[in-house]
């Protein structure tokens, strides 16, 4: 936010020349941003997806300790983020630590809640991705709009435009459509029981939920409070890595014991967590330098993608007319609930 306040301040001081390589930045850093969100979201979805059915010698790896994983790897991230902040002073980085997160320890204990909320819901998107392709994951997935829109209302006071709550009634008719069974869905799925789709549908749905209440009280604790995004993510991967082990020793304690933490695990292994790792940066990053609009479009892209190389590389999902339509139908939706006729400039919000 640093560099935003600088470009702000910049641009009202010095409304000439000096403006101009201010704006090229911003708009640089804007498609930047969402080029860098369409890549993350899309080979997430797939390598996780590949990485779940790739069938190969040996344990396969297991998904909560991916999630620990994941989560000490964002940590560090965010470490490095407020260290360059800081000008690359670690007695700075040690006092910024020590005073925002150790002397401050209850509202520290407020990241507990979302943490948990997120260490749930990542477990739950290894879960969906062992039962469903890519496509229909990506597709179905975006019924946390809804979920966000529903707890931002509740939480939040937020007002819901028309248009927004149109989208919203389009993306539930577009899930519902790309959620219809066909025939020629079940021919294709042999390897697939009717049991694990329900499972995995159930996985996404339950993600869905747990992604919208736990950023809306992120949100709501971001706008109660003055630390940055990183140290707020420096909480919660600290909180996350502690639920997560709990989750390690109470499902794959056994395992663990037997094969080692990071048994199975390989190059496709570590990218995918460095992915995982790597979502919510991007989030943040999208949220700073680009407006809903274009997230919307960096999403339809991600879907679009998914669903071609779902196709053409993974081989298992064959669209069909009504998954087309349904398709069409939530990114139609994603789309217009980002609009804002109104809206000229990009809404930051601190």
């Amino acid at each position: 936010m640093c560099a935003l306040s600088s470009q702000k301040t910049t641009a009202e001081t010095e409304p000439t020349e000096p403006d101009i390589p201010n704006v090229s930045m911003a708009s640089h850093l804007k498609y930047i941003s969402l080029g860098i969100l369409v890549f993350q979201t899309t080979s997430l979805v797939l390598t996780m997806r590949y990485s779940r059915t790739l069938k190969e010698e040996g344990p396969r790896y297991l998904s909560s300790t991916a999630v620990v994983a994941a989560e000490v790897l964002k940590i560090v991230a965010c470490i490095c983020l407020v260290y360059k902040d800081n000008s690359c002073n670690l007695r700075a980085l040690n006092r910024v630590l020590h005073d925002e997160i150790i002397n401050k320890p209850m509202d520290t204990l407020k990241l507990a809640i979302p943490s948990g909320i997120y260490t749930l819901q990542n477990n739950l998107l290894y879960v969906a991705l062992s039962n469903l392709d890519a496509a229909t994951y990506q597709v179905t997935y975006q019924l946390k709009i809804l979920t966000t829109a529903l707890f931002s209302v509740s939480m939040l006071q937020k007002k819901l435009s028309r248009n927004q709550w149109l989208s919203l009634c389009i993306l539930m008719a577009g899930v519902t459509f790309v959620q219809w069974p066909t025939d020629s869905s079940s021919s294709t799925s042999k390897e697939v029981s009717v049991g694990s789709r329900f499972v995995g549908l159930m996985a996404v749905l339950t993600a869905c939920f747990s992604s919208g209440f736990a950023g809306v009280y992120f949100e709501k604790i971001l706008k109660e409070t003055k630390q940055s995004v990183w140290l707020r993510n420096i909480q919660l991967g600290f909180f996350g890595g502690i639920f997560g082990l709990m989750g390690v020793f109470i499902y794959d304690g056994d395992r663990v014991a037997q094969g080692g933490f990071f048994q199975g695990y390989n190059n496709l292994t570590w990218a995918v967590v460095a992915l995982q790792a790597l979502g919510g940066l991007v989030i943040a990053a999208v949220i700073k330098y680009a407006d809903n609009i274009l997230k919307g479009f960096a999403t339809s892209l991600s879907i679009i993608l998914s669903t071609l190389i779902s196709y053409f590389w993974l081989q298992d999902f064959v669209p069909t007319s009504i998954f087309f339509i349904g398709a069409v139908l939530v990114i139609s939706a994603t789309f217009l609930y980002g609009y804002d006729p109104k809206q000229t400039v990009n809404p930051i919000k601190a």
